[in-house]
C-alpha cells in the first residue's frame, strides 16, 4: 500500500466525469488499497479516484475513521438509486483544504455498488454514512461542496487560494 497525492482545487481533473470499471483486477484492488491508506493518511472519511488524479468510478468510505478504521468499504460504479428526506450540514473535502460550506444532500439513500471481489451489494445508509456517499459520488461526477456555497463565499476561497499560490511561487 502507498499514499497517494492529493489532487487540490482548482485542478481541471477533479471537473472531469470518471468512467465505469469493467474489470476488477489487481490493479484495481491495488488503486483501492492505496485509496484507503491515503484517506485515512490525510484524516479523510471518504476519497474518490479523481481525488488522487484518477478518473475511474471508484470510492473509499469509513466513518469510523480515520482513528479507528473500524469499517472500510471500497464501492466500484456506485449508483444511487433512491433519495429520501433531506439533511443540511457542514461539510469538508480534502481536495479543498480550510474550506467548509453547508450541504443539502438526502437524509437516506440505497446505493448499489461492486467489492474488491466482483460482488454486488445494494446497502441502505443514512446520517452521515448518507452524507459520504452522496459527497464522494459527486466527485465522480465533478461535482464539489464548493459549488453548494454562495458566490461570496466561493469567491473569498477562491481568493485566499490565489494569495497561497503566489506565496509559494515566491519561495
Amino acid at each position: 500500500m502507498c499514499v497517494r497525492k492529493i489532487v487540490y482545487y482548482p485542478d481541471p481533473i477533479l471537473r472531469k466525469k470518471t468512467t465505469r470499471i469493467q474489470d476488477i483486477d489487481d490493479e484495481i484492488k491495488t488503486l483501492a488499497e492505496d485509496m484507503l491508506e491515503t484517506m485515512y493518511e490525510n484524516k479523510g472519511i471518504g476519497l474518490a479516484a479523481p481525488q488522487i488524479g484518477i478518473l475511474k468510478k471508484i470510492v473509499t468510505v469509513d466513518i469510523s475513521g480515520p482513528e479507528k478504521r473500524e469499517n472500510p468499504m471500497v464501492l466500484i460504479n456506485p449508483e444511487i438509486y433512491e433519495k429520501q428526506g433531506e439533511v443540511e450540514g457542514e461539510e469538508g473535502c480534502l481536495s479543498l483544504p480550510g474550506f467548509r460550506c453547508n450541504v443539502k444532500r438526502a437524509e437516506k439513500i440505497k446505493v448499489r455498488f461492486l467489492d474488491v471481489d466482483g460482488k454486488e451489494h445494494d446497502i441502505s445508509a443514512d446520517e452521515l454514512m448518507s452524507v459520504c456517499i452522496q459527497h464522494e459520488v459527486d466527485h465522480l461526477n465533478g461535482r464539489l461542496i464548493i459549488d453548494y456555497a454562495g458566490k461570496l463565499k466561493r469567491s473569498m476561497y477562491e481568493k485566499k487560494l490565489k494569495k497561497i499560490q503566489r506565496r509559494a511561487k515566491r519561495r
